[in-house]
């Protein structure tokens, strides 16, 4: 859809349409600009939060279940 098609569009709405139309365009140029203010996560940031034990990598056996 090019912009003349789009304005004539718009212009064909009534007022009030016309004013959600600006305030969905509001909207997402304001969500636009939140996405590009999100900051980049530091490495290690959660270092000390938690341990994993030693045996961490060694595999998991699963045994059979029993229904007695």
């Amino acid at each position: 859809m090019s912009d003349i098609q789009l304005l004539t569009e718009i212009s064909s709405l009534p007022a009030n349409l016309r004013q959600e139309v600006f305030d969905f365009v509001a909207f997402l140029k304001h969500k636009k600009q939140q996405k590009t203010t999100v900051k980049k996560r530091q490495f290690g940031y959660a270092k000390g939060y938690f341990e994993m034990t030693d045996d961490f990598d060694k595999p998991i056996i699963i045994g059979t279940l029993s229904t007695e």
